[in-house]
């Protein structure tokens, strides 16, 4: 088999690896909109199932500018809903706010000078 063969088989398989990944992407972003109606999602799917080529390309050209701002927008809204669980797995609140929060309740007088310093000895330790 000649080198040139190599090259081209190396080069298709190329090929289809980036058609899988294009249709992919296509076809989680049709499902993932939140601004395309049943209807609009299942005309684009049947676009693109009948005839992917075109319907891939179509669907690029009309709504991929927007295809990267849904994308962004869900890894926004992944890494917010991460910090957040790390928030609540780590306890959420620092020895500092909590001090302060039995401060406050010390200025206002709903806990006393003992249940102030038993309180804080509790977070210290």
């Amino acid at each position: 088999m000649p080198i040139l063969h190599i090259f081209w088989s190396i080069f298709l398989i190329f090929l289809l690896a980036a058609w899988i990944w294009t249709l992919i992407a296509v076809v989680s972003d049709i499902f993932s909109s939140e601004d395309l109606s049943g209807m609009g999602k299942g005309l684009w799917m049947l676009a693109v199932i009948v005839v992917p080529w075109l319907g891939v390309l179509v669907y690029l050209i009309m709504r991929g500018d927007s295809m990267q701002a849904r994308s962004q927008k869900a890894a926004e809204e992944l890494q917010e809903a991460q910090k957040a669980y790390i928030r609540d797995a780590a306890g959420g609140v620092s020895t500092a706010d909590e001090l302060a929060k039995l401060a406050d309740l010390k200025e206002k007088g709903v806990i006393s000078e003992e249940e102030f310093a038993a309180q804080k000895a509790k977070l210290l330790a």
